[in-house]
């Protein structure tokens, strides 16, 4: 297991390493030995970002995560420029991608045009991204949340027919910013109407941040009882109220093994203004090593990274695990 004693540098030459010998590993033979970090830094924490990020720049931070580890790294989507410009130019960025042997390359496609750019690419994997709310998908998709199944339905049908892996995504599983609590029975149903049309694994998101960790075991139950199981579920937590580690704890005491997070913490919700940056895959990886919980990731590396988009971007990562390797100021 690659561990946070490994370094890296950045571009600046600055050094990323952990004192020697932490974090202390101590295992906890309950949790999964290892997890599959689903890396959306370059799809989901770019998206929100007002200032065009040159393509070529994409590229790299893309190989860079790559190079650190990450197996799964999220690279686009096939959206309308209209609706998300800082992802107008996935067309070109795709193709900048074909060197990555053994990576996985996960588009998002919100319809059956975006299922079209995507097979055109060669792409293999694809997401959809649905509502448990009626609000959010009124916000988001401009559609009910039944109006946006339908939508999706020939889009995973198409999908599959051509061999790809498709990943629902469920935004709103926890809280609402205009409807408040969304209950339990609802994100269930919409959980599995998305397994129902066939997307091989869903993706549950606290878009807001409101989750805390009672509430993530009773979704997770609540899904296992109505035949969901646990290894077609990933979690997606935003850390708004600082929740989103101890939210993935409880997850992984429940067996999930997936969990999304984003480099350096990058990300929010162009759609959802209360959302705020995702897990930063950085904090998440300290605490899996320290668990003894096997990721692949090189956190120097990593870390190095995500300190290099932060000065493209002009300002330092809000990720803790960043801040202190690379000694950037709080």
């Amino acid at each position: 297991m690659t561990t946070a004693d490994d370094t890296a540098e950045d571009t600046a030459g600055a050094t990323t390493a952990a004192p020697a010998g932490l974090p202390m590993t101590v295992r906890d033979p309950e949790l999964p030995p290892r997890v599959r970090i689903h890396e959306v830094g370059a799809r989901d924490g770019l998206q929100n970002e007002q200032a065009m990020v040159p393509t070529e720049i994409k590229a790299e931070f893309i190989h860079r995560l790559a190079d650190a580890g990450l197996t799964t790294v999220e690279a686009t989507s096939f959206v309308h420029p209209k609706w998300v410009p800082q992802l107008a130019d996935a067309e070109r960025l795709f193709p900048l991608l074909g060197d990555l042997r053994g990576v996985r390359l996960p588009v998002l496609v919100p319809n059956e045009r975006g299922l079209e750019r995507a097979l055109a690419l060669g792409a293999d994997r694809v997401a959809v991204f649905a509502s448990a709310t009626e609000s959010f998908a009124k916000a988001n998709l401009n559609r009910t949340v039944d109006e946006a199944l339908a939508m999706f339905d020939p889009v995973v049908n198409r999908a599959r027919e051509h061999r790809m892996h498709v990943r629902g995504y469920l935004s709103m599983c926890f809280g609402d910013p205009w409807e408040g609590p969304v209950p339990i029975d609802q994100v269930v149903h919409v959980c599995r109407a998305l397994l129902a049309m066939g997307c091989d694994e869903l993706s549950l998101g606290d878009t807001i941040g409101v989750a805390t960790p009672g509430h993530v075991r009773a979704l997770l139950t609540a899904l296992n009882e109505a035949g969901v199981p646990t290894d077609r579920i990933g979690v997606h937590f935003h850390d708004t109220y600082g929740q989103a580690l101890a939210n993935t704890l409880a997850a992984l005491q429940h067996g999930v093994t997936t969990v999304d997070a984003s480099a350096g913490g990058l990300g929010g919700c162009p759609y959802a203004k209360s959302a705020t940056g995702n897990l930063a895959t950085e904090d998440l990886v300290w605490m899996l090593h320290g668990l003894g919980i096997d990721t692949g990731v090189d956190l120097g590396r990593l870390c190095a990274t995500s300190a290099w988009m932060a000065g493209h971007l002009g300002r330092p990562s809000p990720s803790r695990t960043v801040r202190a390797l690379t000694h950037q100021e709080q």
